[in-house]
């Protein structure tokens, strides 16, 4: 199959979206498809080809309802007069889709939109986008939905819209088939100064991230010793960075609140983080919004429980998995939640306390990821829902 996946960041680019996309068209594309990623030229991009994926890189910032500026007419003509089987549309809400919108009726191939929780449903600013959603939708030969309960799919059901396919998002089995020898483990503790429990969480000081509330409870947590370790961007003065690194300071000097230790890591060290979080005691993740957060994936994968937020479909994955527990979270009207950060307390406080329990939730959460949530079966399934819209057009493979 010559197959088409458009996303607005790619690799070398690190984020949930870049990842996912990434690990589908390189698992297709090893599998000897023929695959191209159309997304936005990024200045540190050193090769379009990566892991036999081709890449189409486009000077192209924003989506329609803040405007798109840049290579709009290139990329569009890319689209119609470039052949592709299937062309896959990865997340709403974004360039690389709302300029397909735009010429899709003159793209003959067989068309996938992924739209990944549409994050802006509740915005006023878009409400003439998703009143025009509807009729994009149903021009669409299948729609990917990452929830069997979340407000992409929901909106789908409320407008009448059929053709959906619900396919989870899931973790890398060359990243987490292996887990780490306890030597392994030990080394990494020494090198980062780890002590007594470690607790870990993944995700960039945007301010919607639950870093806040993770502060509150590691704060109060009754243990004699333990570490937080927060692997995400290192830019200062973006989102709550700042405040995080204040009071990891006031943390780290022992006098208010002894035996705690806070390490803050690059996010982009790919590597290095995946080798934490297999190291980690246990895995917190209190995010205020989300669509499907791939680290609970990667937590369940390493055989790490979770303690999360209910954004998302994070109560889903906790239920799939069995790896984790979710945390009393309230709706806003603004589509994030509201965490209670003192029902975070109590959920961590007993995981922290119960070493069995930990256990129990790492093996579910791995023995589920086995089975069902490693990337090499999650793009079979995309592969065959394509061949099977392909099929249905009367087009061979």
């Amino acid at each position: 199959m010559k197959i088409l996946h458009t996303v607005e960041f790619y690799y070398p680019s690190v984020g949930g979206a870049q990842e996912v996309v990434r690990q589908l068209s390189e698992h297709m594309a090893a599998g000897g498809h023929n695959v191209t990623v159309a997304t936005t030229k990024l200045p540190g991009r050193t090769s379009l080809k990566h892991n036999g994926v081709k890449i189409a890189e486009f000077d192209i910032s924003g989506n329609s309802v803040r405007g798109t500026k840049g290579e709009k007419k290139k990329y569009q003509e890319f689209l119609k007069n470039t052949r592709f089987d299937v062309v896959m549309n990865y997340a709403a809400q974004e360039w690389a889709a709302d300029l397909f919108f735009e010429v899709m009726d003159d793209v003959k191939a067989a068309k996938v939109f992924v739209p990944c929780g549409y994050s802006a449903l509740y915005d006023p600013d878009y409400k003439e986008y998703f009143e025009k959603l509807p009729d994009i939708l149903r021009r669409y030969d299948a729609t990917v939905y990452l929830s069997d309960d979340y407000r992409d799919i929901n909106f789908a059901r409320q407008h009448k819209i059929k053709k959906g396919v619900l396919i989870p998002n899931g973790a890398d089995e060359a990243e987490f088939g292996k887990l780490l020898s306890s030597i392994r483990k030990a080394e990494i503790r020494k090198k980062y100064g780890i002590e007594g429990l470690m607790i870990m969480t993944i995700a960039n000081y945007t301010g919607e991230k639950g870093h806040e509330e993770l502060l509150y409870v590691f704060k109060r947590l009754p243990v004699r010793k333990a570490t937080l370790v927060s692997a995400g961007s290192t830019t200062p003065h973006i989102g709550c960075y700042d405040m995080f690194e204040s009071q990891a300071d006031v943390i780290n000097r022992g006098r208010r609140f002894p035996g705690k230790k806070i390490v803050m890591v690059d996010g982009s060290k790919r590597d290095e983080v995946r080798d934490l979080l297999k190291s980690a005691d246990l895995f917190v993740f209190l995010s205020n919004i989300e669509a499907s957060p791939l680290v609970l994936f990667e937590a369940a994968a390493a055989g790490v429980p979770f303690v999360a937020s209910a954004a998302g479909n994070s109560a889903e994955i906790a239920k799939w998995t069995g790896g984790g527990v979710i945390v009393k979270s309230f709706d806003r009207p603004n589509g994030r939640v509201k965490v209670s950060s003192l029902d975070a307390f109590w959920k961590v406080n007993r995981l922290a306390r119960n070493e069995d329990r930990r256990r129990q939730l790492g093996r579910a959460g791995r023995e589920a990821w086995m089975k069902r949530f490693t990337w090499q079966k999650l793009s079979s399934d995309y592969l065959k829902l394509y061949e099977r819209l392909l099929a249905s057009k009367g087009v061979g493979q």
